[in-house]
Order: structure tokens, then sequence, then C-alpha cells
């Protein structure tokens, strides 16, 4: 059966691809707030060149053709660690390993035991726990270790002028998978502006993961935790232990 000259299946195939193309560039763009006002930004230059050349504006037509020509690049340019941050979003859902590791109650221990030791001497340190969604694409970038997890190792990696304190830790079950992870900063326009770079990667990979990560401040030594995009100070022990046991469970 043809619909004019064109059969019926290749007409349902070619929408199907349509369809998901646009929708993933939709899904692309709206996860990035930046990229959306960017994109927006975009739409209403284009639109504006395209009125300048209709009109047969003499001084605007050129300046605004010119922009538009060039302005993909350079948003590319500018824009680039934000492309990469959507992208992983994007495929956030595909980056689930099928079966869930989570640590014992003596690694449990452990982070915690680190965790409070590395305040007190306000020593900073970024360890992430990961769950459903695998951390195999920034871990292949760091130091290999596949070591147990203990409260002296966690202490040994996050001293300051050794080869590894710079960096995140991931944590899978009771291993140790790296050190020395780096993660993409968040851009959440929200965030306390007192706050440094090992914050805003603790948030930035909670927000396109679902994993966990505490941050011990080197300024402060204040312990906080990021998950699901949320930023939250845990300076009590039995209260970042309780956090732990819920997202290990």
């Amino acid at each position: 059966m043809l619909f004019g000259s064109i059969p019926i299946w290749k007409l349902i195939v070619d929408l199907y691809i349509v369809w998901v193309f646009v929708f993933f560039i939709v899904q692309f763009i709206v996860t990035n707030k930046r990229l959306l006002s960017i994109t927006i930004s975009f739409i209403f230059i284009y639109l504006v060149a395209y009125f300048a050349n209709y009109y047969d504006l003499l001084v605007s037509t050129p300046i605004l053709s010119y922009l538009a020509e060039w302005l993909p690049f350079l948003v590319v340019v500018v824009m680039a660690p934000d492309l990469r941050r959507s992208l992983e979003i994007v495929w956030k859902a595909d980056a689930r390993r099928e079966t869930l590791v989570m640590g014992s109650e003596k690694t449990k221990q452990n982070i915690v035991d680190a965790a409070m030791y590395l305040s007190s001497q306000s020593i900073g340190a970024l360890m992430t726990i990961e769950k459903h969604n695998t951390l195999d694409q920034y871990s292949e970038r760091a130091i290999q270790m596949d070591s147990e997890v203990s409260k002296e190792i966690l202490i040994n990696i996050f001293t300051p002028n050794t080869p590894l304190h710079d960096g995140a830790v991931i944590i899978r079950g009771d291993r140790i998978l790296c050190a020395g992870a780096y993660f993409v900063l968040s851009d959440n326009q929200n965030f306390d502006k007192t706050m440094g770079s090992r914050h805003r990667a603790g948030l930035g990979i909670s927000e396109i993961t679902d994993s966990l990560t505490i941050i011990v401040s080197e300024e402060t030594g204040s312990v906080s935790i990021a998950v699901e995009g949320i930023m939250l100070k845990i300076n009590d022990r039995d209260k970042l232990m309780e956090y732990i046991n819920m997202f290990m469970k």
C-alpha cells in the first residue's frame, strides 16, 4: 500500500527517525539552563537576521548575517563543558549496571571514620559511592586501585602532598575503584558561591548520576554530602552514618 509514491512503512520509519532526533535535541537542550537560554537567544538572533534580510535593511543585514554565521562555532568553544555535561545527562539512563553492589557495614563504618578524621584535621576529601549508574567513564581516566575500603587507605589517599590527594575516590561496593578522578563541575546558579571546586565537583556528579558523594572542606573541615543534585552539610557522625545507611541499603 502506497501513500503517494512512498510506501507506508518507509514513511513510518522516516517519521520515527525524525521524532527520535528531535526528542534527543530537545532533551539535550532542556537539561542545561545555560544551554537553553543560549538556544533561545540563537532563535531570536536568527529571526531578527531573517527579518532584516527580508526587508533589506542596509546596516543590520550584513552584521546579523555575519553574526548568525559564526555564532554556532563560538558557542561550541565557549560551552564545551556544558555540552559535555548535557550529553552525560541525556545518556544517564543508559549507563546503569544490571547488578547493584553496595558496601557492607564494615565498609560504611570505614567511610564514616575516614570522613570524620579528615574533617578533624581539615584535610580536603571527595569520596563518591557508586549506585546504579556506572562511573567507569571517570574511573578509566583516574588512577586504578581496586583495593578494599579502609579508613587508613582513604586517609592516606587524601593526605596533602601525596600523589593521589587531588580528585575523587570512587567506591563500588566494598572496593575502592580508583583515586584521582575528576568530575564536571556543577553550574547550579543557586549554589553557595563561597564553596570551591571540590564541592562543585561533588554536586556536579550527583546531578548526572545516582551516586552519593561525601565532601570534606579543606578550609573549614566541614562535612557535606551531595546526592540527587542537593548539597547537605552534615557534621555529625551519626547523621552521616544515617544517610549512608539509607543510600547503601
